[in-house]
């Protein structure tokens, strides 16, 4: 992507609906019922549209804010931080949320490489407004001495009615920073058209059948794939509930569940585990959800059965990157079993409406059912490609096909089966280690709760494996016995050379568990010294 992202002059054929409009349709049809939801604050649809209304006038209008401008956004989830991205693509402008527990230093690195006009920052976050000396115009979410206050902005243009502008099916709406699992993040440029049938596809494979007597709950950060999940609420009016407390509360979530009727959510399968695992599940009617939308990476086959089993046949798991915003695979419910011999164990599922997936070579030839390859996808809901970074670009598109950066086989019938990331994979002695396979064997050890195995750097050998494990509480088994266990389900080569015991998995801010992260920790503690 170059640096210019205005269009200027829309051609007939492009000419595509502001996403801003969603919240307007909802307005409209649906105006005194309740759309937002916040520990005890509700909002009407209508005072929501009349909220964002109000915040596109003050950025375009006392701000300065124009059609192509970003506007970068640290914020906790809130509701003004929700109001604020559809005021955003009002005007025309880009919404550039960050990952909210980065640091300082990285969020202005997210400023200026995204060359972001203007910051919109939660009060408690001073020192990341402050970093980001790069933009022009900062306004607060809550009373700060550092900016002018979001609600200050809503009470001055009250009732002000600022028409959308127009843009085009290719106009940048979203800069998504992928979580940079190798180097700097990235911004992938997600365009109004593009989002249009992601949220459309979302409603079509996800959750079939939702509507304004629906509810969805939110357990995840808003600035990425829970943002998009919402969008998509949105589209169809439904209820979205935003839980009070930030930090993540399993309880808090099962009682919200109960007390709004909640009929979908959409996490992470970390997320997943620990609300079927924790006792409120039991205290609480979960009866009405009916769709438990897992993404991230796949879940676990234990984890799997035991969230059917808890919650029954609800699970619809989909596989996506930021970059084609989570529109690749959808693994629905009826495809979900208790029993073994009906599950198609380990798959992500199938390609999603209009999406076509494929298992490609190093030369981008596809390469037979159940030949282990790279993912590679086209379709409308691939990104517009990395925001000013032609190198990134060019490493990632081959024949107009995107590269996922995954490893995977297809059976005969489409089913989708992830091995890992390319960067997962390690090669020990000269054969392919996928992590995967090896983490699946030990989770089905009744004392293992999570587990991780990274390659890392051998004299001998090259590089060898080594698992990180979680056990259950109260559970503890010898080392030697759980490589005993993992020895005869896989063959010797396979068997990590050595273990590491923690108490607990660190997560993501999205609660994924992710190789660079463990492998951090592991350096930070001195247990994984080979590595500099």
């Amino acid at each position: 992507m170059s640096q210019h992202v205005h269009t200027s002059t829309l051609p007939v054929s492009t000419r595509v609906m502001n996403l801003s409009h969603l919240l307007t349709e909802s307005s409209r049809r649906l105006a005194d019922e309740i759309g937002f939801a916040w520990g005890d604050s509700t909002w009407t649809w209508k005072e929501m549209e009349e909220r964002s209304r109000a915040f596109a006038y003050a950025l375009s209008h006392e701000l300065g804010l124009k059609k192509g401008d970003r506007l970068l956004v640290q914020s906790s989830n809130c509701n003004q931080m929700f109001e604020a991205m559809f005021a955003c693509w009002r005007i025309g402008a880009v919404w550039v949320p960050t990952n909210y527990r980065q640091s300082p230093d990285e969020v202005a690195y997210l400023a200026s490489s995204s060359g972001a006009r203007a910051l919109l920052c939660g009060a408690s976050f001073p020192q990341h407004a402050a970093a980001c000396d790069s933009v022009e115009i900062t306004v607060s979410i809550g009373k700060s001495d550092f900016a002018i206050d979001y609600e200050t902005l809503i009470t001055r243009y009250s009732g002000q009615n600022l028409a959308a502008v127009d843009v085009g099916r290719d106009d940048p709406a979203w800069f998504f920073f992928t979580s940079g699992t190798t180097g700097r993040p990235k911004a992938a440029v997600l365009t109004h058209g593009q989002m249009a049938f992601v949220i459309t596809n979302h409603l079509c494979d996800l959750m079939p059948g939702t509507g304004p007597e629906d509810a969805s709950i939110v357990v995840a950060p808003l600035s990425h794939g829970a943002g998009v999940h919402q969008l998509a609420q949105v589209a169809h009016g439904v209820k979205t509930i935003l839980p009070a407390e930030e930090k993540f509360d399993p309880a808090t979530i099962w009682r919200l569940v109960e007390q709004w009727k909640v009929t979908n959510l959409f996490t992470v399968p970390t997320i997943v585990k620990m609300l079927i695992e924790h006792p409120s599940v039991n205290q609480y009617d979960h009866t009405s959800l009916r769709y438990v939308i897992y993404a991230g990476a796949p879940m676990y086959r234990s984890d799997q059965v035991k969230a059917l089993e808890t919650l029954g046949p609800v699970l619809v798991q989909y596989f996506g990157l930021g970059e084609v915003t989570g529109n690749i695979t959808v693994l629905p419910p009826a495809f979900h079993h208790i029993d073994d011999s009906h599950m198609k164990i380990g798959t992500c599922g199938f390609a999603r409406t209009g999406i076509q997936a494929q298992i490609q070579d190093s030369n981008g030839v596809e390469v037979p059912a159940g030949e282990t390859g790279e993912i590679a996808v086209i379709g409308p809901a691939v990104f517009a490609g990395y925001y000013n970074n032609d190198e990134a670009n060019q490493k990632s598109f081959r024949n107009g096909w995107f590269l996922t950066g995954d490893l995977g086989h297809m059976d005969d019938e489409g089913f989708v089966y992830l091995t890992g990331r390319v960067s997962d994979m390690y090669i020990s002695g000269g054969s392919n280690i996928y992590p995967r396979e090896i983490e699946e064997k030990l989770l089905s050890h009744p004392a293992v709760s999570e587990t991780a195995v990274l390659g890392v750097p051998d004299p001998v050998w090259g590089e060898v494996g080594m698992a990180v494990c979680v056990f259950y509480p109260g559970q503890h088994v010898e080392i030697s016995s759980l490589n005993a266990w993992l020895s005869e389900r896989v063959a010797r080569y396979k068997v990590p050379k050595s273990y590491v015991i923690w108490s607990e998995m660190p997560k993501t801010a999205y609660g994924k568990i992710t190789k660079k992260l463990i492998r951090e920790t592991l350096i930070e503690r001195g247990e994984l010294k080979e590595i500099s």
